[in-house]
């Protein structure tokens, strides 16, 4: 499960769709109807948020604007539009970070959107709009990929 911190905009096709179904399984996870993914570390930034339901539908939502932007047809009867913006915080390194695993992603799957991206400085990244960006290194939750 990856729930980006980057902004949606920056995600291939591929990156989007697997967004959205990742996305809504966290939702069940998060409403408690499924017993999977209960533990998984990209869910802990929203199970600490006040209300983590509307917190992943604000998300969601995000989501379905940018697939809606690139006239994909997501279906928005699966969340509640809420538009939280900047509520919680991500680092700057975790957007850094999220953005160089992006591009080693779509290096192999996408280059055309590859080469659209390659030469945007990682420093430069928006988040998602649910977060706002702090100073600091990767997330303590995030599990490092080397390589």
């Amino acid at each position: 499960m990856r729930l980006w911190s980057i902004h949606p905009k920056y995600l291939d096709r591929i990156g989007l769709v697997a967004v959205w179904r990742e996305g809504l399984l966290a939702k069940r996870v998060l409403e408690g109807r499924t017993r999977g993914y209960r533990n998984h570390p990209q869910l802990i930034r929203f199970k600490e948020y006040e209300k983590p339901v509307d917190l992943i539908d604000a998300y969601l939502f995000q989501i379905y604007l940018e697939a809606r932007r690139r006239g994909y047809s997501f279906n928005y009867s699966k969340i509640r539009v809420i538009e939280l913006q900047g509520v919680v915080a991500v680092t700057r390194g975790q957007l850094e970070y999220e953005f160089i695993h992006l591009l080693k992603k779509l290096e192999v799957r996408d280059r055309r959107k590859f080469e659209e991206l390659k030469n945007l400085n990682p420093k430069d990244v928006e988040p998602n709009p649910v977060f706002r960006v702090v100073e600091g290194g990767v997330e303590r939750w995030e599990k490092l990929r080397t390589g």
